[in-house]
């Protein structure tokens, strides 16, 4: 038994050689350090208003604008229905209390919406340029 794994442990190492380095290194684990948030807006000017905030002061690396989304909704007992822009924020997650903070003191809406989610993986270079652009809390 021993033999047949060594032999099939030696022979998994020639098979890994035949991939370039880059291209199993083209995903790093960032043990949820990073996160992207997303917060829907009634526009495109709002939108960049609140974006343009966060990046300058640097709780967020990056805010992508998403035009042309629909969003269903209950409020106030009625079911809603308003086209929105839907923000995309890349930060670091011990960050995400600041955001909803800003978020939260820009946003025209009486109860914005701020959901996040870890980011298990990304490129490396990515994931370093966004722990170098926002700074650790």
């Amino acid at each position: 038994m021993f033999v047949l794994r060594g032999l099939f442990v030696a022979s998994l190492a020639g098979y890994w050689k035949l991939f370039p380095r880059r291209f199993l290194m083209a995903a790093s684990s960032s043990d949820g350090e990073y996160s992207s948030a997303f917060v829907t807006c009634p526009n495109t000017d709002v939108a960049k208003k609140i974006a343009r905030g966060l990046v300058q002061k640097k709780i967020a690396a990056c805010v992508n604008i998403i035009p042309g989304i629909t969003s269903v909704y209950t409020w106030e007992d009625k079911v809603e229905e308003d086209a929105e822009v839907l923000m995309m924020i890349k930060t670091r997650t011990n960050r995400l209390g600041d955001l909803t903070d800003y978020v939260r003191k820009e946003h025209p809406y009486d109860v914005p919406e701020v959901i996040s989610v870890k980011l298990g993986e990304g490129n490396p270079a990515y994931l370093q340029w966004i722990r170098d652009t926002v700074p650790d809390k």
